[in-house]
């Protein structure tokens, strides 16, 4: 049984900001692909090594809409405030299929 993407979606949210790892790691198919402006269609290996240890910079994050658009793309509205106290709003596109993460594309949204 598949799970609710959506539900796949904020929990690897949560287990981003507690640095879960090892809960995070089966949210994510092998074939995995990150993009943002920094990072372009990095794999699994190279996101969790360059971008998942990134959450201790965050003072406090919320997810503001998290939206189904489709069967499989989940389009989240965040914003967060960095410990030096700056907030900025991003929003993501991530595709969910049979109950893994198979891409998340990352659009910067600037200070808030």
């Amino acid at each position: 049984m598949d799970l609710n993407p959506v539900d796949v979606v904020e929990a690897a949210f949560r287990h981003y900001r507690s640095q879960d790892r090892d809960a995070a790691l089966p949210l994510y198919a092998d074939e995995f692909t990150f993009t943002s402006p920094q990072d372009d269609h990095i794999g699994k290996a190279v996101f969790f090594e360059r971008c998942f240890p990134t959450a201790a910079r965050f003072r406090e994050q919320w997810l503001l809409t998290v939206t189904r658009a489709d069967p499989e793309l989940v389009l989240v509205y965040y914003e967060y405030e960095l410990v030096t106290g700056e907030r900025y709003r991003n929003m993501e596109a991530i595709t969910v299929r049979e109950g893994l993460i198979r891409d998340v594309r990352v659009f910067f949204g600037g200070r808030v």
